[in-house]
């Protein structure tokens, strides 16, 4: 949609018609005050925001400026549209509900559904970052690395610490740009642990983003017999749904070696797939297809629009590709779960959580409990974003939105930790003794594994530097801390006209 601005110009049209003497004393005046036309403002993407957050946003009713009856006209509509011609800023200031933080856009779809598949421009450095004692400045510990990465071929390793980039210290003013700016190679300056006390060195490490990385969130899965116990041992990052196969895998492992006990590791997992999330859960505790995993809540215009069949998503008995789904029927799980872990991790926790005794080893999650769909300029399907309806895309609209749309609720009909769930066990990473993950004295694991076996561990658990997270690096890419489902049904838009 496009609007011109041509005021004054049917005047100013006029009047030089009606003064043909060059000579007029008004021919000086008329250069003076015929303006030139005003610059074209296009709003095709302010649209195409405005339209989906009006009928999906959960907030919808919580925002004046998304009410039904916000404009007077359909010139009052279009003239809001133009008061704010960045539709980054425009979607920030104008569309989002004040206690909203999570929603966000992308002005390139495409980098945006790529990095919900694990694929994405890094240099496969995973890390953590936090704030030294009663100062502004900021340190990042390693927590680990991407496998075929630039940084799987460099001298660092999980529990590495640094404080500068490119010869400056790190603060809370500049780490954004210098970590995660336009610039693709950087050069850690190292640090290191001694007495509990970060002191810099001369060590540098040189690191390069390359595009198109591509990240298998199953990282470790592994069986562990100890105790006279088979547990089975997997650390996930992500839930990407590309993967579910590799997952469903690792399970059958699990299920072949005859584990008994499961931890699960989702200390630094941000969320991802809600569906993945269900399979998942399916694995664990068993492919009871009529036993509620979620419930959807949407806002109220919106609810009201699906059949009670299309808000219930049901526990499963097989993957997306049919492949029928390994699972370990347990009565109780461990998960390790941190501030880093939020949306499809907490609903894992949450879904399960009616059925069997999960076990929360760690400290208190995000607290992200709403989840988000992919919009693009696609009006004939709702704007949701459909793989297969590509060609029906604005050309001309490159931009996406991923608002939140609504909750999922469990079995019980529970929802509400928006400030994130607390552990059963209280246990912070100590940066002083990281560990290596999936070993058995790494201290969160042996934590678990002491719960489970009931042999005391012998190593101390005592946290001399607990983690103080200010952000991670996960937290810099697309996916973040979002949990993503599809809506069964897309729903008719209404053109404004």
């Amino acid at each position: 949609m496009k609007k011109y601005l041509l005021a004054f110009l049917g005047l100013s049209l006029f009047l030089t018609n009606c003064s043909k003497n060059d000579d007029s004393p008004f021919t000086e005046e008329l250069e003076e005050i015929n303006p030139t036309p005003e610059e074209e403002i296009d709003v095709t993407v302010q649209n195409f925001m405005w339209q989906t957050m009006n009928t999906y946003y959960f907030w919808q009713s919580d925002v004046a400026d998304l009410a039904d009856s916000r404009f007077a006209s359909y010139d009052d509509y279009v003239s809001f549209l133009e008061n704010e011609e960045n539709p980054g800023t425009f979607f920030d200031e104008k569309l989002l509900y004040s206690e909203d933080r999570f929603s966000f856009y992308s002005d390139d779809y495409k980098e945006l559904t790529q990095s919900f598949a694990g694929i994405s421009k890094s240099n496969g450095l995973e890390f953590g970052l936090s704030l030294f004692a009663n100062s502004n400045d900021v340190y990042g510990y390693v927590r680990y690395i991407v496998p075929n990465s630039n940084a799987s071929t460099k001298d660092i390793q999980r529990g590495d610490i640094f404080t500068g980039v490119n010869g400056t210290t790190l603060n809370l003013d500049n780490y954004i740009d210098l970590l995660f700016g336009d610039n693709d190679t950087y050069t850690l300056n190292m640090a290191e642990i001694s007495n509990n006390v970060i002191t810099d060195t001369d060590r540098e490490v040189s690191l390069t983003k390359e595009a198109n990385l591509t990240e298998n969130p199953v990282f470790i899965n592994k069986v562990l017999e100890t105790g006279g116990k088979k547990i089975g041992y997997l650390m996930y990052n992500g839930f990407t749904n590309e993967f579910d196969e590799q997952l469903n895998n690792a399970f059958g492992e699990f299920k072949s070696a005859g584990v008994t006990d499961l931890v699960l590791d989702l200390r630094y997992n941000p969320g991802g797939s809600v569906n993945s999330a269900r399979l998942l859960s399916s694995m664990i505790y068993g492919t009871y297809t009529n036993s509620v995993f979620l419930k959807a809540r949407y806002n109220t215009k919106l609810q009201s629009e699906f059949k009670e069949t299309d808000l219930i998503e049901y526990f499963a008995d097989a993957t997306d590709n049919n492949t029928p789904i390994n699972t370990l029927g347990l009565s109780k799980v461990y998960i390790i779960a941190t501030g880093s872990s939020a949306s499809a991790s907490e609903l894992v926790m949450n879904g399960l959580d009616p059925y069997i005794n999960v076990i929360h080893i760690g400290t208190t999650t995000t607290g992200k409990n709403e989840f988000s769909v992919t919009f693009v300029d696609d009006f004939d399907n709702g704007n949701v974003y459909d793989p297969d309806r590509e060609d029906n895309i604005n050309p001309d609209n490159h931009w996406a939105i991923q608002p939140l749309i609504g909750r999922n609720e469990n079995a019980n009909g529970f929802s509400d930790y928006t400030d994130g769930l607390t552990p059963d066990i209280l246990l912070s990473e100590d940066l002083s003794n990281l560990g290596v993950l999936g070993n058995m004295d790494e201290p969160l694991l042996a934590k678990a594994i002491s719960e489970i076996t009931g042999i005391t561990a012998k190593m101390d658990f005592t946290v001399d530097m607990p983690v103080e997270l200010v952000s991670s690096s996960k937290m810099f890419t697309k996916i973040k801390d979002n949990m993503f489902m599809d809506i069964k049904k897309p729903l008719n838009l209404t053109k404004k006209q």
